[in-house]
C-alpha cells in the first residue's frame, strides 16, 4: 500500500515483553483525516511518536468536510491552533467575533455580549472550512514522522497476534492489508465505521431541521457581531467573515427542505430575510447553499481496549452555538496531552494502555457533558412553539443580557474554557471568566 510519507517504522514492543507484530506498526493510528483527525496528528508530532493517518481523500484533494461552511473558532481553539502553527498558514482573512447578539423571533428581549466587557478583543474568529483544510494540509506536509495512507479506507478490525496492539484492516486500489497500532483513534465522523467495528452503540436524535449554509452579502458589512436569531424551525445565524461577507446558517423544517432548496436566489434571500430581520440591512446576494441535517449522535462510550473515539465519532451535536469542532479539538488535545504526560514520566509508557484511556474519559467528562447539554437544551428550548415557553425564553434572554454571573458562565464556555482545559488551549491565557 502506498504512502506519501516515509515508510512506517516498526515500533519497539520490548517494554511489553513481546516482539512487534508483522507488518506496518504504529504507536498511534488515526482513522479519518478531517478537522479533528488532522489536528490530532499535528499535536502528536512533537512527541516523537510513530503516527499513521488513514485518509479517504487522495493527495491533492481535501475531505468533503472542508467545504464553504463557516467554522467559529473559540479563543481556546485559536490558542491551540496557533501553538500548533496552523493558524499562521491560513491564507484568507478571518472574521473577528467581537460581539454576540441573541434573539428569538416572536419573543420579547434580546441579549448582547461584548468581548470588551470580559477583557478580550474578541470571543473568537470565523474561518472558512476550505481555507482551514488548506492550512491543515500545509502543516501536515511538514511533519517528518507522520505516515499518511491515502486514498485508503478502513475495512474492519481483526484479532491481533499481540495483546499490546490493535490490528486494523484497510484497503486501497491495490487491495487489502493489515496495519498494527498500540492505540487506534476513530476520527471518522458521525457515521464512524470504526465505532461500529468496535461494537460501541450510539444514540441519535433527529431535530427535524435542515440547515442551509452559504456566503451572504448584506447592505451592511460585518462589524464583528455574530447574530443568532432563534426560531421554531431552527436558527438563522449571521457570522462575520473576513471577506466583508457574512456566513449564513438558515434552519428550516426538514419537511420544507426540498422546497427551499428549489428556490431561486431572490426568493431564498427573501425567506432568510424574513426569518432573520433587518439588523444587517437588506440581504443582497448569496452563493448556492449547501444543506446539512441537524442531528445529535452520542456514543455510549468513548473508549474501548486500545481504542478511543474523538470528535464527531464520539459526539455530534446541534450546531447552535457553534461548539462542535471546538469540542472535538479539545478531545484530540486532551488525548495528546495525556500521552505526553505519560511519556514524560516514562519514555516506554504505553499510549494505548487502560490507565491512560480511563484518565481520558474522566478528563473529558465535564466539558463533554456540559457542552452537549447546552447545545441540546438550546436547540429544544428555542424550537418549542408552545406559548407558555415565550415568557420563560424572554426571561432567559433578559438574564443573559443583564445578570453578570449568567453572562460569565456562558462566556467561559463560549471561549472554550469548560472543565479541564488542555494546556495548548491556555497558551497566552491571562484570565478565564469564572
Amino acid at each position: 500500500m502506498a504512502t506519501d510519507s516515509q515508510p512506517s517504522r516498526t515500533t519497539d514492543a520490548s517494554h511489553a515483553g513481546e516482539p512487534a507484530p508483522p507488518g506496518p506498526c504504529h504507536d498511534v493510528l488515526i482513522v479519518g483525516g478531517g478537522l479533528v483527525g488532522a489536528s490530532l496528528a499535528i499535536a502528536l508530532e512533537r512527541l516523537g511518536l510513530d503516527v499513521g493517518l488513514v485518509e479517504a481523500a487522495p493527495p491533492g484533494s481535501l475531505p468533503a468536510v472542508f467545504d464553504e461552511r463557516n467554522l467559529s473558532f473559540a479563543e481556546a481553539t485559536i490558542n491551540a491552533l496557533t501553538a500548533l502553527e496552523v493558524m499562521q498558514k491560513l491564507r484568507a482573512p478571518t472574521g473577528m467575533i467581537r460581539r454576540i447578539h441573541v434573539s428569538r423571533r416572536g419573543d420579547f428581549g434580546r441579549a448582547t455580549l461584548d468581548a470588551r466587557d470580559h477583557g478580550r478583543e474578541s470571543f473568537g474568529q470565523v474561518v472558512v472550512a476550505r481555507d482551514f483544510g488548506d492550512a491543515l494540509e500545509a502543516r501536515l506536509s511538514e511533519l517528518p514522522h507522520l505516515v499518511r495512507y491515502r486514498p485508503v479506507r478502513f475495512v474492519g478490525l481483526e484479532a491481533s497476534p499481540l495483546a499490546s496492539h490493535r490490528s486494523v484492516r484497510v484497503a486501497d486500489q491495490g487491495g487489502e492489508r493489515v496495519l498494527h497500532t498500540r492505540l487506534l483513534v476513530a476520527a471518522d465522523g458521525t457515521r464512524s465505521q470504526v465505532r461500529e467495528a468496535l461494537g460501541i452503540d450510539s444514540e441519535s436524535h433527529d431535530y427535524q431541521q435542515t440547515l442551509f449554509v452559504t456566503r451572504l452579502r448584506a447592505e451592511r458589512a460585518p462589524d464583528g457581531t455574530a447574530y443568532e436569531r432563534l426560531g421554531e424551525h431552527g436558527p438563522t445565524a449571521l457570522l462575520p467573515r473576513g471577506d466583508r461577507h457574512f456566513g449564513l446558517v438558515h434552519g428550516v423544517d426538514s419537511d420544507q427542505a426540498d422546497a427551499v432548496a428549489a428556490l431561486d436566489e431572490p426568493d431564498f434571500l427573501a425567506r432568510a430575510q424574513q426569518a432573520f430581520g433587518w439588523r444587517a440591512g437588506r440581504f443582497l446576494s448569496c452563493g448556492r447553499p449547501s444543506l446539512y441535517p441537524a442531528i445529535r449522535m452520542l456514543a455510549s462510550r468513548s473508549v474501548a481496549p486500545r481504542a478511543v473515539l474523538v470528535g464527531n465519532a464520539a459526539q455530534t451535536i446541534h450546531p447552535i452555538g457553534a461548539q462542535g469542532f471546538n469540542l472535538g479539538l479539545r478531545d484530540a488535545l486532551t488525548l495528546a496531552e495525556l500521552i505526553e504526560t505519560a511519556r514524560t514520566a516514562d519514555a516506554a509508557s504505553d499510549c494505548g494502555g487502560r490507565a491512560l484511556l480511563d484518565a481520558y474519559v474522566e478528563r473529558r467528562r465535564v466539558d463533554r457533558d456540559e457542552t452537549i447539554a447546552l447545545s441540546d437544551g438550546l436547540a429544544r428550548l428555542s424550537a418549542n412553539p408552545s406559548p407558555l415557553m415565550r415568557p420563560l425564553r424572554s426571561l432567559g434572554l433578559f438574564a443573559l443580557d443583564r445578570v453578570p454571573s449568567v453572562q460569565a458562565a456562558l462566556v467561559g464556555g463560549a471561549l472554550g474554557y469548560r472543565g479541564h482545559v488542555p494546556a495548548l488551549c491556555r497558551s497566552h491565557l491571562e484570565e478565564v471568566p469564572a
